[in-house]
């Protein structure tokens, strides 16, 4: 069993969309950043960074204690490897992943982040941050429109957690003032995963935590 502590964010999204499609048995813990329950020193005993996601894993592979694990990125890793899934174990398609991977939480998600902070929830309005990262974000969609031109998914031929990265933070374009009609091939493949029955029954959830 897998202990994931949980907002309804993007970053929260990618590891319920891994444990969906992976079909591993997790259960959720909301972390209630409102009320500042990322700071209670029980969650920073997991998460010192004092973000989430974070997990515990009960049941880890060499079959001794407990795993606790922070940071989106090095979670969705360490469940591709204890699973076996979605991470290819061809040398090319593996590093390609890991690449798109590392692509998303050094800069997707970090840019795509400010856009959303300068645009809704900054006290006042900075035209140069809104503007600086609005054109960030467009250069970062087009880089992602050319890897998925020539490329059914970001790793190669099969479906990835470099995919399941990316995708929250585009499903969030119409918060970061983005037509995805102008990058058609990410709006393929948005649709792609949108429709797969893993990531509806993990937006599900999020609904379900939202009420």
């Amino acid at each position: 069993m897998i202990d994931l502590y949980y907002t309804p964010s993007p970053n929260g999204h990618k590891i319920t969309l891994f444990l969906e499609e992976a079909q591993l048995q997790y259960r959720l813990i909301h972390v209630d950043i409102s009320k500042g329950s990322q700071f209670r020193p029980d969650f920073l005993q997991i998460s010192p960074n004092n973000k989430i996601p974070a997990i515990i894993d009960h049941a880890p592979v060499d079959g001794g204690r407990p795993i606790s694990l922070f940071e989106s990125g090095e979670i969705l890793l360490y469940l591709a490897e204890k699973s076996g899934k979605l991470l290819s174990g061809e040398l090319r398609e593996r590093h390609t992943t890991l690449q798109w991977l590392f692509w998303q939480v050094s800069g997707l998600g970090p840019m795509l982040g400010q856009n959303h902070h300068f645009s809704h929830y900054a006290p006042q309005t900075i035209p140069y941050a809104i503007e600086r990262y609005q054109v960030e974000t467009q250069r970062l969609y087009n880089v992602m429109n050319k890897r998925l031109e020539t490329s059914p998914w970001l790793g190669g031929d099969h479906y990835s957690i470099a995919d399941i990265a990316c995708w929250p933070w585009i499903h969030a374009h119409q918060r970061q003032r983005i037509d995805l009609d102008n990058y058609p091939a990410v709006n393929n493949w948005h649709e792609r995963i949108r429709t797969r029955p893993a990531t509806e029954r993990a937006m599900q959830q999020a609904q379900s935590e939202k009420r």
